[in-house]
């Protein structure tokens, strides 16, 4: 067996003992800096995101203004053509109005990447189409879009509005 030689524990000199406790020190204060230093920019992110939310609803509500301005466009040649109804007997000048507003319409939709889902001669389309009901049409026609009995609309790929169909069977 061997016999195990216990070796004195060194002491330590009071200059080493100052330089380790000014070394904890200087640990000490470099954590509380850095700890200091984490919540400021936590406290910082925190701001940024509050930030950008409200900027982002702030952009979405104005966004939403503009497109209603511009309507009012519409609305006041709808007014007149509705005023024109109740003054004139020339129906076929009303027509045109009528037509003349819907064109613009329709164009002002366009602007806005509003587009209308086809529908005629389509295959049914469960993405786009919202069957209605079915329809006997032949084998041709089976699995066709027949008859549209409301139009369905896209705002860019996104559809907001399914378009209601008579399926063929």
């Amino acid at each position: 067996m061997e016999e195990q030689v216990e070796q004195p524990v060194e002491e330590q000199s009071p200059e080493t003992q100052e330089t380790q406790e000014k070394s904890v020190e200087e640990l000490e204060a470099r954590i509380a800096e850095l700890e200091d230093k984490n919540l400021r920019m936590m406290a910082e992110f925190d701001n940024f995101r509050r930030r950008t939310n409200k900027e982002k609803l702030e952009l979405m509500e104005t966004a939403g203004e503009r497109i209603f301005t511009e309507m009012l466009t519409l609305v006041d040649d709808f007014e007149r053509a509705v005023a024109v109804m109740d003054k004139t007997n020339d129906i076929d000048a009303v027509r045109e109005g009528i037509h003349l507003i819907q064109q613009k319409f329709i164009g002002f939709l366009d602007k806005h990447d509003v587009h209308a889902i086809k529908t005629e001669g389509a295959d049914f389309n469960t993405d786009e189409h919202e069957a209605v009901t079915t329809f006997a049409a032949g084998e041709d026609q089976k699995g066709k879009v027949i008859d549209c009995t409301q139009k369905g609309y896209k705002l860019g790929d996104k559809v907001i509005r399914f378009a209601k169909v008579v399926v063929g069977e």
